[in-house]
Parts: C-alpha cells; sequence; structure tokens
C-alpha cells in the first residue's frame, strides 16, 4: 500500500535524485551568496497575512501557504515574487507585486 502524497496521485512530487540536486543546489547558492536567507518580523507577516486573506480568500480561494508567501513578500518589500502558480501570480499582481517569470 502507497502512502503519503503518492497515494493520491502518482504524478504529484518528486523523485529523491531532484530533491537531494535541488538541495545541493540551494546549499551552493547560499554559500556563495546568489542567495540570502533574511529575517522576517512574524507577526507582521501573519498580521498581513490576515488582511490579505479577509480581502481576497473568499473569493480567490487561496491556499494559506500562497496567502503566507504573498504576506511574506509584502513584509519585505521584494522587488520581484517568482511563481509559477496561475492563481499565486493573479493574487500578487493584485497586491501590487511585480511577478516573474
Amino acid at each position: 500500500m502507497r502512502s503519503g502524497l503518492h497515494s493520491r496521485a502518482e504524478i504529484k512530487g518528486y523523485p529523491q535524485g531532484d530533491c537531494n540536486r535541488a538541495l545541493a543546489d540551494l546549499q551552493t547558492d547560499l554559500d556563495s551568496g546568489a542567495v540570502v536567507i533574511v529575517a522576517a518580523e512574524w507577526a507582521d507577516v501573519h498580521g498581513r497575512a490576515e488582511a490579505l486573506s479577509k480581502r481576497h480568500t473568499a473569493a480567490g480561494a487561496h491556499r494559506s501557504l500562497d496567502v503566507l508567501h504573498v504576506a511574506t513578500a509584502l513584509h519585505l518589500k521584494a522587488r520581484e515574487f517568482l511563481t509559477f502558480d496561475t492563481d499565486q501570480r493573479k493574487f500578487a499582481v493584485a497586491e501590487g507585486l511585480k511577478v516573474k517569470p
């Protein structure tokens, strides 16, 4: 019997080797300074997420992590917001974020 994510849909998820390579690439980017970890004031992020949810979730049915991602980007005054998710893109644009790709 299958368990977890693949028990519902075999096409979801990634092979373990791909995951290991992605984590290694992330570590390389962190080590080189291409990616920098910044602190967030989580009380502000959660407050923004609550306000965003009240404005958008009923009509847009946005998932909680999408709301948190947009709220975090707004909190950190992100210059660009990266997403491949069509709904998250619409949500971020509606909040004034410059979305790529």
